[in-house]
């Protein structure tokens, strides 16, 4: 696991069960209509993503890029 990752978003991912999308969306304080916005899909198809585990390379590649961290940060 990455050391660069937050306390608070391995918790999210351990202790609540969450994909690390979620996680790290959560702990950035964003809701998915931003993040969706952000990657130029609608909600709803970004909610399908972050329940995805594992999520494809391509699309890890591009949710990190809309959150504004490195796409190994979500790897957890």
């Amino acid at each position: 696991m990455p050391s660069n990752i937050p306390n608070a978003v391995v918790n999210k991912v351990i202790n609540k069960d969450m994909t690390p999308v979620r996680a790290w969306r959560e702990h950035l304080g964003l809701t998915q209509a931003e993040v969706a916005r952000r990657l130029g899909i609608s909600q709803s198809a970004y909610a399908q993503q972050e329940a995805k585990e594992p999520v494809r390379k391509s699309t890890r590649e591009k949710i990190a890029k809309a959150l504004g961290i490195a796409p190994e940060q979500l790897a957890v």
